[in-house]
């Protein structure tokens, strides 16, 4: 399960704001402030469909392993 930093560095690296991803993943901005500050859980298939948005535009969620913790990381773009 992502954590509130990994929604946070998602976000910053596809440029995306609460708003936008609010709106996508139809979840009220307050429910994602609030679990970005770290000041309450939030449901699994609301953070379900966080991760789904973030993920379609490219971010990928790396879990934590022996060489560190979790983190995000950026899809290439396709060439063609």
């Amino acid at each position: 399960m992502i954590n509130p930093a990994q929604i946070r560095m998602a976000r910053a690296g596809l440029g995306i704001s609460v708003r936008v991803l609010a709106e996508r993943s139809s979840v009220a901005e307050s429910t994602i402030h609030r679990f970005e500050a770290g000041r309450g859980g939030m449901q699994t298939g609301t953070l379900d469909r966080l991760q789904a948005v973030l993920e379609a535009d490219g971010a990928v969620f790396v879990s934590a392993d022996a060489m560190g913790g979790p983190g995000v990381r950026l899809r290439l773009a396709e060439v063609n």
